[in-house]
């Protein structure tokens, strides 16, 4: 684990920022939220809400299926699943033992309740400890742009997923590989300048997918629904210019934005 991932997600507990309320960590889809309208926390854990069911559509999820989330935090999404989806099992699975502490903490009456349905297990996105061909489906939610190998998060997912399975990932990466994107970013956001967050193309994810032998890889910007909302909600603490303002500032100037990201493994 990098030491920032470590230091963000452990005792920093980046889920008990203000901005990330539900204990959801996610920027959201705001598609169904009139940004008209005052914002509260009702709205704001929508919006986190509607971007896992926004995943879990794109998934394209057989009947009781089995769903593996990669980088699930407090297993928030997972919980949404299990109650929408219908599914035979979801697995949160997560690098940090303090975030995978606190799932089992937070949702210890759905563990007591559907101990056949609900686990969470420790693991890296490049290392995967769980058996191949489990899964019907594998979703990762605004974790992606902290996996330090692409391509061994892509082969992973082709082998722990069935054939015929699917990959869903929904997070934030730079629009193609321009030359000085990376130090763009680092000067327009902290998150980016202590490299807890890693600027890569979203090309860099459809390739690696591909390499590893899915195909109908698709990618999709969702950022339209994602920049604004998140924007607005974080204007209730931070003025314009202060860093966290700067994640629509890049999407404007075409350097950063966010995408739905899908590939099959061949039945």
């Amino acid at each position: 684990m990098r030491p920032v991932v470590e230091q963000t997600y452990g005792p920093a507990d980046l889920s008990g920022d203000r901005s990330f309320a539900g204990g959801f960590i996610n920027f959201g889809y705001w598609q169904g939220v009139d940004l008209g309208l005052p914002l509260g926390e009702a709205e704001r854990v929508r919006s986190q809400e509607d971007l896992y069911r926004r995943v879990l559509d794109a998934a394209g999820l057989p009947r009781e299926p089995k769903v593996l989330e990669v980088g699930c935090g407090l297993g928030m999404g997972c919980a949404v699943a299990l109650r929408e989806r219908g599914p035979a099992t979801v697995t949160g699975m997560d690098i940090h033992p303090e975030q995978l502490r606190r799932a089992r903490s937070t949702h210890a009456g759905l563990l007591r309740e559907e101990p056949a349905r609900l686990r969470f297990v420790q693991g890296a996105a490049e290392s995967i400890p769980l058996d191949g061909g489990e899964f019907d489906a594998v979703i990762s939610v605004e974790a992606a742009q902290h996996f330090p190998d692409l391509g061994a998060f892509a082969a992973e997912a082709w082998r722990v997923l069935r054939p015929g399975g699917r990959v869903a990932v929904a997070s934030f990466f730079t629009v193609d590989d321009a030359p000085g994107r990376s130090g763009e970013l680092a000067r327009l956001l902290d998150s980016y300048a202590s490299g807890l967050d890693i600027a890569r193309p979203v090309q860099a994810l459809a390739d690696a997918f591909a390499e590893a032998g899915f195909t109908s890889v698709r990618v999709e910007s969702i950022g339209a629904h994602v920049w604004p909302g998140w924007d607005l909600w974080l204007s209730l603490w931070w003025a314009p210019g202060t860093w966290p303002r700067n994640f629509l500032r890049a999407y404007e100037q075409r350097t950063l934005d966010y995408y739905l990201v899908t590939a099959d493994r061949p039945g």
